[in-house]
């Protein structure tokens, strides 16, 4: 019985998650909002979460078997990559290329804001020491 409960409350959690997706996409066509409505979606959750709207308990544990079983959502991308295999064979190496050379500026970009903030935040407690 606690088993069947166990379920009942991932499916329904998994539903409600589901349920603010779906709200989020509506919002995204009927508003030509500029965001993807999986992104819509999680900052709407957000907001309801931090004013306290909903509760984490609601979707902890439909979260927690989304987020388990997330291989199952990429086996489309592998079956994508061996329906291409000829592309990645003759283009392969361009596409290697992209995705190092972006991921290396992506992590420079972002150690330079990170630095720049930590500095900016060091100079802004040494300003305040200084004026206090």
């Amino acid at each position: 019985m606690a088993r069947l409960q166990h379920l009942w409350r991932i499916s329904a959690q998994i539903v409600l998650l589901a349920g603010i997706w779906l709200l989020a996409d509506w919002a995204v066509r009927s508003w030509s909002l500029p965001l993807p409505a999986n992104v819509t979606g999680m900052l709407a959750l957000l907001a309801l979460l931090l004013l306290g709207w909903v509760r984490v308990e609601w979707f902890s544990a439909g979260a927690g078997w989304l987020l388990a079983e997330m291989l199952l959502f990429f086996v489309p991308a592998v079956v994508a990559v061996v329906n291409y295999g000829r592309l990645l064979l003759d283009e392969g190496w361009r596409i290697a290329l992209v995705l190092l050379l972006s991921t290396a500026l992506v992590m420079a970009a972002t150690s330079l804001v990170v630095d720049r903030l930590y500095r900016l935040e060091l100079w802004l407690a040494r300003r305040s020491r200084r004026h206090v």
